[in-house]
């Protein structure tokens, strides 16, 4: 092979390691070539992405602003982000009392 080999070390249930050795036997080659052509086998098979995928986000991202028009929604005083409070409020909520 002149493709640069890495060395990988895997855990088998016991079945799948008689398997293995059954099938390397039967077609004459390694154990370690039977795992490369079940991963080529697989990487030819593997799903495409979804089609219409794009679509589906841009349809979330539509639904998600026209949340911002709706009434019911637009109640209240809008949440203003703060990261130094978050982080303390984080802090006190996990910080052991001290014992005096």
């Amino acid at each position: 092979m002149s493709e640069h080999m890495i060395r990988k070390q895997i855990y088998l249930p016991r079945r799948h390691n008689l398997t293995l050795k059954r099938l390397a036997k039967q077609r004459g080659i390694s154990e370690a070539e039977v795992i490369r052509q079940a991963l080529e086998r697989e990487a030819q098979s593997s799903v495409s992405p979804i089609q219409g995928s794009r679509q589906a986000l841009n349809n979330i991202i539509a639904y998600a602003r026209s949340l911002r028009r709706r009434p019911e929604l637009l109640q209240g005083k809008p949440y203003v982000f703060n990261r130094e409070q978050l982080y303390e409020e984080r802090q006190n909520r996990w910080s052991k009392p001290k014992r005096g």
